[in-house]
This record gives structure tokens, sequence and C-alpha cells, in this order.
């Protein structure tokens, strides 16, 4: 019979399409990836992926099995869930996802340091980056997130509204002249948001006001914006708080009214009160006037 862990690496492929990719998201190295799928076809005797021009996809039978590899992925997680919320002493890691803006500001500020005094036998592992990693899937402990959840499977508080201003570089702004008005941007050249940040409230924004206005670069991290906009390619709205640092940087509208990202402090239900996660949003909640004040005020 196969191993049940080899449904992860025929999952990561499916939804990757690619051992390359699903090897990245596995981290894992591709051969590793490939061999696992190839000793699972040979235990099932069917082919569950064909190869093709850019990568695999799924055969019929691949598809319809897809779905009974899923629920035994949701069992696991869950049966992952219980067992570390039997565990009723505060050590080890709490591992942390969020943005590297967010990151980049908790690790400039003596919190963490704070945080690992009180509690010398937890430690905080920042996962920093603009993809959302799946908590109910044992990929995070906790999440600190710009923007209102949309997973109903996570629970948790917000704990900051981060403003957002319209910003250029000083180079642009010689060439170009100052915007004004809302309305002037469609004269303007924009960076657009792309990938996972393509929704954010910010990104919607920028379309709706100004669906005419020359994209003449995109990114898919705030990072990339911030960068682009430093650039002197075009205009991009940027949360204030990393952008007030850039002296190369300069507001031409804002902060916008309405344009504010929530940030919210999420787990799972049922790891929320397990000591370690709930020690760090004990920890949070009662240092919520400083964290409000990383997350919001510029440097």
């Amino acid at each position: 019979m196969f191993d049940w862990d080899d449904l992860r690496h025929f999952l990561a492929v499916a939804r990757h399409g690619s051992t390359i990719a699903a090897a990245k998201a596995l981290n894992l190295s591709q051969s590793t990836v490939h061999r696992r799928l190839a000793e699972f076809e040979k235990c099932i005797g069917r082919d569950v992926v064909v190869r093709h021009a850019t990568g695999y996809r799924l055969t019929e039978f691949g598809t319809a099995l897809q779905p009974w590899a899923e629920q035994v992925e949701s069992a696991v997680a869950s049966l992952e869930r219980h067992l570390v919320a039997a565990d009723d002493t505060p050590t080890g890691s709490v591992r942390v996802t969020c943005s590297e803006s967010i990151g980049y500001r908790l690790t400039q500020s003596p919190l963490l340091e704070t945080f690992q005094s009180r509690h010398p036998s937890l430690r905080v592992e920042l996962i920093m980056g603009d993809h959302f990693l799946d908590i109910a899937k044992g990929e995070a402990d906790v999440a600190i997130r710009a923007g209102i959840p949309n997973e109903e499977t996570l629970v948790g508080r917000k704990i900051a509204d981060v403003p957002w201003a319209l910003y250029c570089s000083r180079a642009y702004l010689a060439r170009h002249g100052r915007v004004e008005r809302v309305e002037d941007i469609a004269g303007h050249s924009i960076i657009e948001f792309d990938g996972d940040i393509r929704d954010h409230h910010a990104a919607k924004w920028l379309r709706s006001v100004a669906p005419t206005a020359r994209v003449v670069a995109r990114s898919n991290t705030v990072p990339g914006l911030l960068m682009t906009v430093r650039s002197g390619a075009g205009l991009a709205p940027l949360p204030m708080p990393l952008a007030v640092r850039e002296t190369d940087l300069v507001s031409v509208l804002g902060p916008l009214p309405g344009l504010y990202s929530p940030i919210y402090l999420l787990t799972h239900p049922d790891i929320r009160h397990t000591p370690r996660v709930r020690t760090f949003f004990d920890f949070i909640i009662a240092e919520i006037d400083s964290v409000r004040t990383v997350l919001t005020a510029g440097n």
C-alpha cells in the first residue's frame, strides 16, 4: 500500500502544475518530488499525472482522486492541530507569518526581545512574505496580516489601522509635476499591484480612481512596489509607516481618506488556546499600544 505522505507530493503537483513549483512549496528537491510521485503511481497502479510542454496536468483518474486526497490532508492537519493543542507547556517555537514590511518593523522594535525576556522557553519565528500561509494546514501558528480576513476558519482580532498615501520619487515629481487631485492620477504613470496582492484594497482603489492610467510596471510585493516607485517609474499607494523612511519618496496625496490597512492577529481556533499561541496572543494584547505604534508610526 502507498505511504499516505505521498499524497502531499501528489497534491502539490496537482496544485502547482510542475514538480519544480511543487518542490519549492514543499521545501524539497525536485528529484524527491518526482521520485515520490512515481512511487505513488507505481503503488496504486494508475497514472495520476501526464507530462506536457509546461509541466504536468492531472489524468482523469488523478482529477477524481484529488478531492479524496484533500480530505486526507484535512484530516491529518486536524489531527496535528489536536496533538499541538494537547501540549500544556508554553515551550518551543511560535511561527508567525507576516508581510516583509510588518516583519521589518517588528524586528526593528524591542517587542520581540521583550517577549523573549519574559518567556525564555519560547521563541518567535517570523515567516515573512506576501504569500498567505495556510494556518489550517500547519504552515504557521499565527498570522499578522493586513486587510480584512477572508478565511472563515481563523479567529483573532484587529490590532492596528495603517494609513496609506500616494507616493512618487523626487525625480518623478520634478519631471511630471505634483498630483493635486485624485482625478489627476489618470494622466500619470502608475505601478500596479499583482500576484498575491492584486486584490489588496489599495490595489482596488487605484484601479477604481485611475482605470485609464498608464501602467508602467507591476509588483507582487509591497516592498517591490516601494522600490519601483523609488526608481522614478511612476506613482503607487504605499503604507505610510514603510514609505516615510524613504527620503527619496514624496507623498503627493494622503493620508487617503478611507484607505487604511486593518492589521489582524489571527490563528486557527483548534490551537488558539494552546500554551504557546495563547502566550503570544496575550503578550500582543497586553502590549497593544506599543504594537500599534510599531505598526503605524514612521521612524
